[in-house]
Formats: structure tokens, C-alpha cells, sequence
């Protein structure tokens, strides 16, 4: 459990519990536990300043005051819609173990937030991006199979980084991503091959520290790259290229599923390469496009 949790030794132990069935039972993956984390973490300051002692004391009041006790603080409502949902999810497994009567979050409900569809890249904007890094240093050769690579394929950025040497297959032109159960091969387009082939014989084997280094993309110290190494290197190429929309690394998945079912892909093969496992958590990119193409209409055609 994180260190910073200041609540009475009951609640943490029965915190921890959950925390441990989240990992070890549901496989939830470290990104999400530490989102699952910080949200709790907000409840629990909301405890201690409330004096509240157990989980078996809250009340459908008590939430109903927390909830606003977050919005006060300045919380968004997706925010607070996300924190009330991990307190949900939290008393679901108290009464699943007895250490709680009833679920006082699911009386509370959670504000409207308007859905805002993703924000994709245009593709002048996709090629600005991949043309920022230096084709001369070792750094700027893997950045540039790194932007390729997660353009071409979809993949999220934790996927990108967890990436080993093994899972590329340079002559059948696709990645493996995922684990156990949940693998799937995503093919990947020539030029970012090209990029992927590059990085590999010029770059990787100077910066690599450990000859039995498996991690596909490395850092300066020879380390697998992070999250937050590669968005900090994504903001400075955004920068460099004045794309002044606020990207992230899933700017670039968002893009990739945009550009394909702009180009006639089926929706079911999305769905498969971004691993989502329910095709409504795809058709939100058709949504995108519509509007797209209700844009073009609007401004192309004389009598619109």
C-alpha cells in the first residue's frame, strides 16, 4: 500500500486486502492500481479531516458531503465521478468479505460530464511529428522508431515500453503485444520498419548497457525507457513541431484509429489491434469521424 495513507489501522488494513485482490485476483496492471491509489487517497484525506473511523460508519450522507468536498477542492467531474466510482468499487468487495453491510457510494450519483471525443492528430500534423527527431545521434534514431512504432501500430504507450527484442518479428512485419491470454499481432507498416531496423543495428546495441538487456527500447543509462521518459521526449517533438494541441502518447492511438477508418478499415480489425474488448470502446473513433466529415460538408459545399 503507499506510504502516505494516514487513516486508523483498521481501514488500512482492510484497504490493503483490496489493494492486494485488485493485483492478484482481478491482474489489474500497475498504471491502473496507481490510479486506483490516488483516488482513494483523496477519501481518505476526507476521513481524517472528518474524523471518520471506519468504512463500516459511512454513510450515503457522508459520501454525498464528500462528493462535494471534492468539488470544492476544484475537482472536474470526471474527476470526482472517478473517485466516487473506486469508493464504489472499494465497498463492493467490503460486503463481498463482511467487513461492510451496504455500498453508501451507490446511492450517490455521479454529475453528467460531457463526453469530449479524443483528440487526433491531422495527418500533416502526424508527419510534422515523425520528421522532429535527428536521424544523426543515437537518441534521435530511437525517438524516431519509438513515434513510428506507436503511430503504426496503435499501441499504448506502457505497451510501447514493455516491448522486448523478442516481440519484434522483423521479417513477417509484426509486433506481439500483451501477455498471457491477452497477446495480439499487430502488423507494422515499411517505413516504420525502416525505423524499428535503424534503431536497432545503428543505435540500440551503443546504448544498451547489459548485453542481456531483453528491453526493446532503452534510455542514456542503458535502462528500459519509462512512461514518463517518453512523454517528456513527445512533448518536446509536439513542441518542435508547433502542434499546439495538448498531446499525449494516446494522441497517437486515437490517431491511428481515426486514420484507418478514415481510409475504409474495419472496425472489427481495430478492435482487435487496439485490444479493446468491447467494440463499443471502438466505435467512439466513427463518432470522430462523422464530425469530420460534417465539417468538411459544412465548409465545401456551396449551399450548406
Amino acid at each position: 500500500m503507499m506510504a502516505y495513507l494516514q487513516t486508523s489501522p483498521k481501514m488500512e488494513a482492510f484497504y490493503e486486502d483490496y489493494v492486494a485482490y485488485l493485483r492478484e485476483e482481478k491482474h489489474c496492471s500497475p498504471n491502473t492500481l496507481s490510479a486506483y491509489q490516488r483516488d482513494m487517497q483523496k477519501f481518505f484525506d476526507y476521513a481524517e479531516e472528518f474524523g471518520i473511523a471506519s468504512f463500516d460508519g459511512v454513510e450515503a450522507s457522508d459520501v454525498s458531503s464528500y462528493k462535494q468536498y471534492l468539488l470544492r477542492r476544484g475537482l472536474s467531474a470526471s474527476s470526482v465521478s472517478r473517485s466516487l466510482s473506486a469508493l464504489r468499487g472499494l465497498y463492493q468487495y467490503l460486503i463481498s468479505v463482511g467487513a461492510a453491510e451496504h455500498n453508501p457510494a451507490r446511492e450517490i450519483p455521479n454529475d453528467k460530464v460531457a463526453k469530449k471525443g479524443p483528440q487526433v492528430l491531422t495527418n500533416k500534423e502526424i508527419e510534422l511529428l515523425l520528421a522532429q527527431p535527428s536521424p544523426n545521434d543515437l537518441k534521435g534514431i530511437r525517438d524516431k522508431a519509438m513515434l513510428e512504432l506507436l503511430y503504426a501500430t496503435g499501441i499504448k504507450v506502457s505497451e510501447l515500453v514493455s516491448l522486448d527484442v523478442d516481440d519484434v518479428n522483423l521479417s513477417l512485419s509484426f509486433i506481439k503485444c500483451g501477455s498471457g491470454g491477452k497477446e495480439r499481432f499487430i502488423p507494422v507498416y515499411p517505413l516504420a520498419l525502416k525505423a524499428l531496423t535503424n534503431y536497432l543495428e545503428f543505435s540500440r546495441r551503443l546504448l544498451v548497457v547489459h548485453p542481456d538487456e531483453r528491453a526493446l527500447f532503452v534510455n542514456v543509462n542503458g535502462d528500459r525507457m519509462t512512461r514518463q521518459g517518453f512523454w517528456k521526449l513527445l512533448k518536446q517533438y509536439a513542441e518542435s513541431a508547433k502542434i499546439y494541441k495538448d498531446i499525449t502518447p494516446h494522441t497517437l492511438r486515437h490517431s491511428f484509429a481515426v486514420h484507418l477508418l478514415e481510409n475504409g478499415a474495419d472496425l472489427r480489425a481495430i478492435q482487435e489491434m487496439l485490444g479493446h474488448a468491447d467494440i463499443s470502446s471502438t466505435q467512439i473513433y466513427t463518432h470522430v469521424v462523422k464530425k469530420h466529415l460534417k465539417d468538411v460538408y459544412q465548409k465545401a459545399h456551396p449551399r450548406a
